[in-house]
């Protein structure tokens, strides 16, 4: 997925295709999403980011939810997502309301991951 806001956009809306893992595209763009229900399950997954290049950590998240949006064309739609789609959902949310998945894991963890990017900004700065 990618939320507007990666790109520097302050528009509400994001872009994800769950359907590659199971070698069928089926992108879908989500216009002012909401998540209406949340399970009370919960499921561990490795999840990345664009934003964070080359991290992996696993992040517990409920593994039900349901979302409301609208679509390009301005439909309003209503899906429950479970597994990866769920949690592809919640992390394309949270990029919208100023979270990363490393917001989600624990704090050992995310300083490690904070301070290799730092690391890697000032390497990168350097040229």
């Amino acid at each position: 997925g990618l939320a507007a806001s990666q790109v520097g956009s302050l528009n509400r809306l994001f872009v994800m295709d769950i359907g590659w893992k199971e070698g069928k595209s089926d992108p879908l763009v989500c216009i002012n999403p909401m998540l209406q229900e949340i399970g009370e399950e919960r499921a561990v997954l490795e999840e990345g980011c664009l934003s964070i290049p080359g991290v992996l950590a696993e992040v517990n998240r409920p593994s039900q939810v349901q979302m409301v949006w609208s679509s390009l064309e301005g439909g309003r739609y209503v899906q429950s997502f479970d597994g990866f789609g769920a949690a592809c959902v919640q992390h394309e949310i949270d990029h919208l309301e100023g979270k990363l998945f490393i917001d989600h894991i624990k704090p050992l963890r995310r300083q490690m991951i904070t301070r290799k990017m730092v690391k890697l900004k000032r390497e990168l700065a350097r040229g």
